[in-house]
């Protein structure tokens, strides 16, 4: 089995990108876009990830995207990669004069997060409609390399009030002992913790949501970070430390590997 390139494997409309094609995403950035793993052929939660495309698609640029034909276009574009195992991103876009949504499917190599515990620094950010995932997010990226220079792993944004909301890259969830704890905010509900939230529940240990402020982190025993690649804990907050739950990482860890596979 080959890898793709660094540079990644790109295809707009089903085809091979040329540098024409790519004035598209460089000169009208405006769009939303999603990041699935790809092992075998198959992603977990397929389903959610063309749901949030179409109706992505249909808010921005009222125009919908089918999902099967979202889903013809990611088969296409793994096999001219010569790949099965990716990392791959659907981007929709709508260019100036256009009147349907041209999708953009980027191929790079499968990854995996680290699962060694990470540190969070709190930033003054919320994102503006984000309920729908986009590229080119200027706030978010700035306050990530700021965390990082900092000696943090990522930033967590919050709202006024300092308002806990999601990390600049995933989302985050707390343990009270009891219960999974998600923010009550305004965030982007990641794949994987809607594939978790679901997986829970059906193990008969519903999570919670309940808004979380800063000054609340000591009221729980636990946090962890999810998105596109996988699940981890969270040792530190700011100045405030959590103690790595193994038996709840591990529980976490079973209800994701227990979500079913979806064949492209």
């Amino acid at each position: 089995m080959t890898t793709p390139a660094a540079v990644p494997y790109v295809e707009i409309n089903g085809h091979r990108a040329t540098g024409e094609d790519l004035r598209i995403p460089a000169f009208a950035g405006y769009g939303h876009f999603t990041a699935m793993q790809v092992r075998d052929g198959k992603v977990r939660g397929l389903a959610l990830h063309l749901d949030r495309l179409d109706s992505a698609s249909r808010e921005l640029f009222d125009q919908p995207l089918a999902g099967e034909h979202v889903r013809g276009l990611i088969r296409h574009a793994l096999e001219g990669a010569g790949v099965r195992d990716a990392s791959v991103r659907v981007h929709g876009f709508l260019p100036p004069g256009d009147t349907a949504t041209t999708p953009m499917v980027t191929v790079r190599p499968p990854a995996r997060m680290s699962t060694a515990p990470k540190s969070l620094m709190s930033v003054p950010y919320a994102r503006t409609v984000p309920h729908i995932k986009r590229p080119g997010e200027f706030g978010q990226t700035y306050y990530g390399l700021q965390a990082g220079r900092a000696g943090f792993d990522e930033a967590l944004l919050t709202a006024p009030g300092g308002v806990v909301t999601e990390g600049s890259m995933t989302n985050i969830g707390f343990w009270d002992g009891a219960s999974v704890v998600w923010p009550d905010a305004p965030v982007l509900t990641g794949i994987t913790m809607a594939l978790l939230e679901s997986g829970l529940a059906q193990a008969g240990r519903p999570p919670e949501r309940r808004p979380v402020t800063l000054g609340d982190l000591g009221d729980y025993r636990a946090a962890f970070v999810t998105n596109s690649q996988g699940i981890a804990p969270v040792h530190r907050i700011d100045d405030t430390s959590f103690a790595v739950d193994e038996e709840l990482m591990k529980q976490l860890a079973q209800v994701y590997e227990d979500t079913p596979w979806d064949t492209v």
